[in-house]
């Protein structure tokens, strides 16, 4: 099992499909950036681009997984392209008349073409469809046509393209991030933390918490959905992975019930830091990393539980790769978190993990 958000396991799910179909995957859902933000604010829905990009990083891109559903799913209209052009074609897609849909066999077309007619009516007329990813705007569809429940059109999405694994978003809420500073400003808003789409921000993150709007709302709670919670109980391994650490990775462990899910699973919980420097981590050092994760789950769970319940495996590569402030062994020894210190890292590639290597270090867990 693995809590991430953007594109940094995309490499890594695409290698693990070869090894496994039973990878479970939990997105975060409150990207507030990009093409989904056009969605959410249109819809009020939680952000789906990510969910899309895992659920195509883990679907079958042989003969068997319909590359011609593949093809559509991953096709982008131009950013370039006039308006009414775009709209004309979402027009004919939704009436079956362009190539992209008549590649494909029914009923599979009449299903797609259904959920892509579902948001072209419900589109507000100022909707931007530039850049627009065909893939999301079927999501969008189908959440719609499913009375705001992300979970049905994921299952259909899954199907069409026989994603190898299982994908999910940590809850169906239309929420959104905010942090507090240590310098005391507060900011509302994942694509405003973590310095891709603005500059990066300039005082350590002292906290994480969900919020209603973007609009400085107070802090809100969600809860760990019951059908999901029968993947934790399921899963063999649990992976807080590379990535964002805040908006992807504490994100997904921010819903209540999340923690306790974790400590109540004895499978192997292991951590794998980031090499890259992540501006969400200002400041912070590779203790620092496995406190902040001890901290989030721990306040889930009414009883003390030790920190090995909840993270029990450090895996890192100290000969190719540095960690900021190195490895903090007294700290594991105390903690009782054991060290899996590996071959990670391809040279030729320093600033990345090897995904092969990363995957199957991880698998020898199982």
């Amino acid at each position: 099992m693995f809590f991430s958000g953007g594109t940094a396991l995309t490499g890594l799910s695409r290698e693990l499909k070869k090894f496994t179909h039973n990878s479970i995957h939990f997105v975060s859902p409150f990207d507030s950036g990009g093409s989904s933000a056009k969605l959410r604010h249109a819809f009020d829905m939680p952000a789906i681009g990510d969910l899309r990009s895992r659920l195509m990083a883990l679907a079958d891109e042989t003969v068997l997984g319909h590359p011609e559903i593949y093809r559509l799913f991953s096709y982008r209209f131009s950013v370039t392209e006039n308006q009414e052009r775009l709209k004309r074609r979402l027009q004919n897609m939704v009436n079956g008349k362009d190539d992209l849909i008549n590649d494909i066999a029914n009923p599979m077309r009449k299903l797609i073409c259904n959920h892509l007619g579902y948001f072209y009516q419900s589109m507000p007329k100022d909707f931007d469809l530039r850049g627009a990813s065909i893939g999301n705007l079927i999501l969008a569809g189908g959440y719609l046509n499913n009375h705001k429940d992300l979970e049905p059109i994921v299952f259909l999405f899954s199907k069409l393209v026989h994603v190898l694994g299982t994908v999910r978003t940590i809850t169906n809420d239309d929420y959104h991030l905010s942090v507090e500073l240590e310098n005391g400003e507060i900011i509302h808003g994942q694509h405003l933390i973590t310095g891709k789409e603005v500059a990066p921000i300039l005082s350590p993150i002292k906290h994480i918490h969900l919020s209603e709007t973007l609009n400085g709302s107070r802090p809100t709670e969600t809860k760990l959905r019951k059908r999901n919670r029968g993947l934790f109980e399921d899963a063999d391994l649990i992976c807080y992975p590379p990535g964002s650490f805040y908006t992807s990775l504490l994100a997904n462990l921010l819903p209540t019930g999340v923690g306790k899910a974790i400590a109540n699973n004895g499978c192997p919980k292991v951590f794998v830091p980031n090499l890259n420097s992540d501006p969400e981590q200002l400041g912070m050092t590779l203790q620092d990393s496995l406190m902040t994760i001890i901290k989030y789950i721990q306040e889930d769970i009414i009883d003390d539980a030790p920190a090995n319940t909840v993270l029990n495996y450090l895996m890192v590569d100290t000969k190719n790769g540095q960690y900021p402030g190195g490895i903090p062994t007294d700290l594991l020894q105390e903690l009782n978190i054991e060290l899996i210190d590996v071959k990670l890292i391809d040279k030729r590639h320093d600033k990345t993990y090897d995904n092969k290597r990363l995957v199957s270090a991880l698998l020898s867990l199982t």
